[in-house]
């Protein structure tokens, strides 16, 4: 059996050149960035420049109050992968007590409970700092002019608007006020402001004194962030009982000592070696190790068995995601966590056993020596008892693919490759305008990534003051003889990585091109414990879309999989730039689901 070809048609070229690379879930983030590399930036100039823009033009999907997680290489060290970590800890007074004193069973999907400290920002900042060239302030240049002259605003943020509109007006006026300027909600196309979020920018790029260096002034900005009129504004206006998903209301818990002592950091990279390549991932407080351990499991099979596009091998990658993400919820979390066991070809043999011919509907966390399996709850289904009988929370979870294939949305990504060498990887997420209430004078809400934690003790992710949540985010960089040559990643909550293992799998087993494994087919597992709010799974279930061919889906039927057609371009969001040492050719691809996800270069 061959691996399946890819096909010849492509929504796009994949780019190639030798000057620099873009992509970027938002034209506009992506042309931003492409602007800084023609005026001189580097790679962390460029991609900070559209991160930032991220925030004005896709507000539905990612906010500076917000969480990302970056990976990197420096042309200055190419072999070493790098994690730049902007994932915020719980405050000091989120602990499992005092939500359980709320009555509450699982942490808000939406409301300042479910806010960890923001630091997305700070971790934009520091890259900058250590690694960029351009001054703050031209860096921030793009997303000022479009938060205060205007931007033609995506469709998708005024379906996002409408879903919570009667949320806003009648519990979160603040968010009515920025989002539905005179009740009324933007339309497609059509020019929206975020003056307030201008002043914000404008103020951190005027941080630091006459005669400051380029990186005082960044850090005195970094300064003003955690410990300034930020953090001052967040907590007053925080403190004020409010909405939350769980139908009641409550106040936030999240102090000025929370802001100051909370900053981005630098971490090595966990790595997994795959024909001929390395992958680096974020470490276990993400969700990143997983793709690592499921690649671990397919390591064992021949090529026949990796291929997304036939029934054997979309069962056979369904099945081993099944199995590493049961692993995710058993032993990851910002803990002490075993990976040197479960990345070895030991472990990954006991796990690549348990897959046959038939699909598993069973949770199966795998035996670790000296650990104890969390297993959470397994719920089908879940309403907070203050909500039952009524219409769910509109403001809940991750605006990413419901168990049913629909599409509300996703996160943000943006990859970047300068000519000099240096490359990155980035996801930037949370702080969606659905999250928490806007704070007015900031013009942007805090995030809910403590809704990925657990209320129930013994869990490596059970809340816990100072702990970060297990995020989803998790951006992708791989190298070949200690070099860098991809950076991939995609929004999408449970499903980025799952996503992103078909393009590896596509390009580095079956030779695809990056835009024909971002075209192609994609699939993914529900057969496990969501993330998000209100965390419950599919059991057997898979989400496909229908170009993978009635032969290949019915297949998967006959397997025992519970199959949701999504539609033929309905999942996956995914975008890379590629790098070829031995020819110095630059390469990217974009994703060309929902018509905004573009790549530029030359």
């Amino acid at each position: 059996m061959t691996y399946t070809a890819p096909d010849s048609f492509t929504t796009r070229p994949t780019l190639q050149g030798t000057f620099g690379m873009s992509a970027s879930t938002h034209w506009l983030a992506t042309a931003s960035s492409q602007a800084v590399l023609e005026r001189g930036g580097n790679a962390f100039d460029a991609a900070t420049a559209a991160a930032f823009v991220l925030h004005v033009v896709e507000p539905h999907l990612n906010g500076p109050g917000g969480d990302m997680t970056g990976v990197f290489v420096t042309a200055d060290n190419p072999s070493e992968p790098v994690v730049l970590m902007g994932q915020g800890a719980a405050p000091g007074g989120a602990t499992r007590e005092h939500y359980l004193a709320q009555g509450l069973e699982l942490v808000p999907g939406a409301g300042a409970l479910a806010a960890a400290v923001p630091a997305a920002v700070d971790a934009w900042l520091m890259l900058l700092r250590d690694h960029g060239t351009w001054e703050l302030g031209d860096v921030l240049a793009f997303a000022v002019g479009y938060a205060r002259n205007g931007h033609p605003v995506l469709g998708r943020v005024g379906s996002t608007i409408a879903s919570v509109a009667d949320l806003f007006t009648e519990h979160w006026p603040s968010s009515a006020a920025q989002w539905m300027p005179g009740g009324r909600i933007p339309a497609d196309g059509e020019m929206i402001r975020n003056p307030a979020y201008a002043a914000v920018l404008d103020r951190l790029a005027a941080a630091g004194k006459p005669g400051d260096s380029r990186e005082e002034r960044i850090e005195a900005a970094r300064r003003e962030w955690r410990e300034g009129f930020v953090a001052r504004a967040a907590v007053d206006f925080l403190s004020v009982p409010h909405r939350h998903s769980s139908g009641a209301d409550h106040a936030g818990v999240m102090t000025l000592e929370d802001f100051a002592s909370a900053s981005a950091s630098y971490e090595p990279a966990l790595t997994f070696e795959f024909r001929g390549h390395t992958i680096a991932k974020t470490g276990p407080w993400g969700q990143g190790p997983a793709l690592l351990q499921t690649l671990a499991i397919l390591a064992g099979y021949d090529d026949e068995y990796l291929d997304p596009s036939t029934e054997l091998g979309a069962h056979t990658i369904l099945e081993a995601q099944k199995l590493a993400i049961a692993d995710r919820e058993a032993y990851y979390g910002d803990a002490d966590v075993p990976m040197d066991y479960l990345l070895s070809e030991e472990y990954a043999a006991t796990r690549r056993a348990l897959v046959t011919d038939k699909a598993s509907h069973e949770f199966r966390p795998g035996t670790v020596p000296g650990h104890t399996p969390f297993v959470p709850p397994l719920r089908t289904g879940y309403i907070a008892p203050a909500l039952a009988g009524q219409q769910a929370f509109a403001g809940v979870g991750e605006p990413t693919v419901l168990p049913t294939g629909e599409t509300r949305g996703d996160t943000c990504h943006v990859d970047v490759v300068d000519q000099w060498g240096n490359m990155v990887s980035a996801t930037p997420s949370g702080g969606w305008l659905q999250s928490s209430p806007t704070i007015p004078e900031l013009g942007f809400c805090l995030g809910s990534r403590l809704q990925m934690t657990w209320l129930e003790e013994g869990a490596p992710s059970t809340l816990t003051a100072g702990k970060r949540p297990r995020t989803t985010l998790t951006p992708t960089l791989v190298l070949k003889d200690g070099k860098p040559v991809t950076a991939l990643g995609s929004p999408g909550g449970d499903q980025q990585d799952q996503w992103q293992l078909l393009y590896l799998l596509r390009t580095l087993v079956g030779g695809y091109s990056p835009q024909q494994a971002v075209d192609a087919p994609a699939l993914h597992t529900t057969s496990i414990p969501g993330s998000f709010y209100p965390r419950t799974w599919t059991p057997g279930g898979a989400v496909v879309e229908d170009r993978l061919g009635e032969a290949v889906i019915e297949g998967l039927e006959a397997r025992g999989h519970v199959v949701t057609r999504a539609g033929d371009w309905a999942l996956g969001r995914l975008s890379s730039v590629v790098s070829d040492p031995a020819t110095g050719v630059l390469g990217a691809a974009a994703n060309p689901r929902g018509a905004q996800g573009y790549a530029a270069g030359r």
